[in-house]
């Protein structure tokens, strides 16, 4: 009977082990997790200062700034191309800013916010760091194009759709600089055919 306890704690030790470490692979899922569970209803220690939605959309902006200044400092190392190189520098700089921007809202919000880009976002960086030269180059133009995309569209989306002022403000504000890094990725990959 020992026995069998014994086998069945390690076992729940083993599962648990797993889900935490789950959890510890992809920060912004468990954000989205804790902040799904806080009450909207009221502020403070257990309550959320903004809906369901606007919560949301404050974890995908965190998410994907982290994940623009990860892939920036790859860029400002290793990058051969001078402009790819600038672009890089730029993102650390101008993302690093608008995450900070993000954070102070978040924290009056009571939003819990990702603490690392998500799995996707990890891989890119692992994909982009395991390429150079020329290739790494094109690998991370490519994909400043994509990301750049997906984050007007959200920011175009937060800025006519939050509930909360203060993160419409927030993507509002922000998007203009997100179109431009647009502009200029653009531009930098379509000199770069």
């Amino acid at each position: 009977m020992k026995k069998l306890s014994l086998v069945a704690m390690m076992a729940i030790a083993a599962l648990s082990f797993q889900a935490c470490n789950n959890a510890a692979k992809d920060s912004k899922e468990t954000a989205d997790s804790v902040n799904a569970v806080k009450d909207t209803t009221t502020t403070g220690a257990t309550g959320i200062a903004v809906d369901e939605n606007d919560a949301k959309f404050a974890t995908d902006a965190a998410n994907a700034g982290m994940a623009e200044v990860a892939a920036g400092k790859l860029a400002s190392e290793k990058a051969v191309d001078p402009r790819v190189k600038e672009f890089g520098n730029m993102m650390v700089m101008d993302h690093t800013k608008a995450n900070e921007e993000l954070m102070a809202i978040a924290k009056t919000k009571n939003i819990t916010l990702p603490t690392a880009p998500d799995a996707d976002h990890q891989k890119m960086a692992a994909d982009l760091a395991a390429k150079s030269g020329k290739d790494f180059d094109k690998a991370y133009v490519d994909a400043m194009v994509d990301g750049h995309k997906k984050v007007v569209s959200m920011l175009e989306d937060a800025s006519k759709n939050c509930k909360d002022a203060d993160l419409m403000a927030f993507a509002t504000k922000t998007l203009p600089t997100v179109k431009a890094h647009l502009a200029k990725i653009e531009a930098i990959q379509s000199s770069m055919k």
